[in-house]
């Protein structure tokens, strides 16, 4: 399995757990004031889907190089 694979399949899981703490926060929400831990809880995989979403998206700009094949140039 590849970097980019396991960096890909990462970013997916991560969001579903984001998701899911999320959701998980506005049902505690509804019940009254929920504990810090529950309010803060999707924060640590929001900041991992944001590196790896950033190498997702700066993955083929790294694998294209600086060549002439480059965009605007001609």
């Amino acid at each position: 399995m590849s970097w980019s694979t396991l960096i890909r399949q990462t970013h997916r899981w991560t969001s579903i757990v984001f998701t899911a703490t999320v959701a998980a926060n506005f049902v505690t929400m509804s019940f009254g004031e929920p504990p810090a831990w529950i309010v803060y809880s999707p924060l640590p995989p929001l900041f991992l889907q944001l590196f790896t979403g950033l190498f997702l998206f700066a993955m083929p700009y790294f694998a294209r190089g600086g060549g002439a094949g480059a965009v605007g140039q001609e």
